[in-house]
């Protein structure tokens, strides 16, 4: 028997919705999957009701306490309807929730009761809305993610034409250096991203990205890594004992943050930065302001065209990789090789991967599509990084389970002495 075919026959025949639904046991499942088939059609309405949440900084009002429905509604500048659309959906998405009033304050409406929103009722952060008051990379992603809404808000001309121009490409400044873009309206492309550009007369092979580009250029994404990047740190800091090393060098490390977070946990380490010139610029301020400049070594420069500073035991790429091709990601790989030759030592890597069991949607969906709008690189799954951790000279290459999978997949390799 053919069972993918005969279990689509039935999942396409209304006959068979029919009689699902009209057996107990049954009904949950059918219940549950409609459930799932909406949520898919449903998630930019829901998408949209969070970016208004966080624009509007609902969250960050409603931080302190609970507030009256018509104070909130006087601030945000929104007519009866609007206000009304608006919070129903953030409850409906456990982003808001009623709550009765303080001590003293005459009581709110119950949800059920009320068929507007009353002046009287009070409105408090749901259990998804308390996260996201209390995590500012969570909202500096939100806020982010309006660039990806246009870019994709007609994906079929996406997936037919690639290399079209989006916000995304514009926004990561260095992806267009790296695919031959100029950097700017009638400049010469520079042939290296993070080193001396070349003579215009040379043809660079391949070109690298973003030694030309300025401090202005890399600001906006840098901040947003910098945002959040302490999710990602959190998780590796559980789930790797740092403490048996003596120095780690982050390639790719942009203003810090990931340092930073290993710093504070491991002060006796010693701590090396290397990212493109105008990014470590940055860091340098930025790490300087926190106490850290005295612990930190910095090196400015790119792993496509520049050598990676060597005297580290442990070399860590945190979301790297996966903006880049194949052939970019063995050019980085094999820079951190040659930089552990010497001694030595462990290659730590923290990507999205594809196929992470329960995120399957993000690694896959998410990244995918986003990826495509950025115009180069791909979530990779364990396996296709440890071969290409294999082809590059490491060996006993492993997964490190994290506690939550779905931010941060973990995996390390050990380069050999020579």
């Amino acid at each position: 028997m053919n069972w993918p075919a005969l279990r689509d026959r039935l999942l396409a025949s209304p006959r068979f919705h029919r009689w699902v639904l009209a057996i107990p046991g049954l009904r949950s499942i059918a219940r549950l999957q409609s459930r799932r088939l909406f949520d898919l059609v449903a998630g930019f309405s829901y998408s949209q009701v969070l970016l208004s949440c966080v624009e509007l900084k609902l969250f960050e009002k409603l931080a302190a306490g609970p507030r009256r429905a018509s104070e909130l509604q006087r601030e945000l500048d929104l007519n009866d309807r609007s206000f009304e659309v608006l919070t129903r959906a953030a409850v409906a998405l456990e982003l808001l929730e009623w709550r009765t009033a303080p001590t003293g304050e005459i009581s709110a409406k119950s949800a059920a009761d009320a068929s507007t929103v009353g002046t009287s009722q009070w409105l408090g952060l749901g259990m998804l809305g308390a996260v996201v008051a209390g995590n500012k990379a969570i909202t500096a992603m939100v806020m982010h993610h309006k660039s990806v809404y246009q870019d994709l808000v007609d994906p079929v001309a996406l997936l037919r034409d690639p290399s079209k121009t989006t916000q995304l490409r514009e926004y990561w400044a260095y992806t267009r250096e790296s695919m031959g873009e100029p950097n700017q309206p009638n400049q010469p492309n520079p042939s290296s991203t993070s080193g001396t550009p070349s003579p215009s007369n040379q043809p660079s092979a391949p070109k690298a990205a973003g030694t030309a580009l300025t401090l202005q250029q890399v600001s906006d994404y840098s901040e947003l890594m910098a945002a959040s990047q302490p999710l990602v740190a959190e998780q590796v800091l559980a789930a790797y004992d740092f403490s048996k090393h003596r120095c780690l060098l982050d390639m790719g490390g942009g203003q810090g943050a990931f340092l930073s977070a290993v710093a504070k946990a491991h002060p006796q380490l010693r701590l090396m930065l290397f990212d493109l010139p105008a990014v470590v610029q940055k860091a340098r301020n930025v790490l300087a302001d926190q106490g850290l400049g005295g612990r930190i070594s910095f090196h400015g420069g790119s792993f496509f065209s520049d050598p990676v500073p060597t005297g580290a035991d442990l070399i860590s790429l945190v979301r790297v990789l996966y903006d880049h091709s194949d052939e970019r990601v063995m050019t980085i790989l094999k820079s951190a090789r040659r930089a552990l030759s010497a001694q030595g030592g462990w290659l730590l890597l923290a990507e999205p991967m594809s196929g992470t069991p329960g995120a399957e949607a993000m690694g896959d969906a998410y990244f995918g599509l986003y990826l495509l709008a950025m115009g180069k690189g791909r979530a990779r799954t364990p396996q296709e990084l440890a071969r290409l951790l294999t082809q590059a000279g490491f060996t006993r290459v492993e997964a490190i389970p994290t506690r939550l999978p779905l931010q941060t997949g973990l995996m390390r390799a050990y380069a050999p002495p020579g």
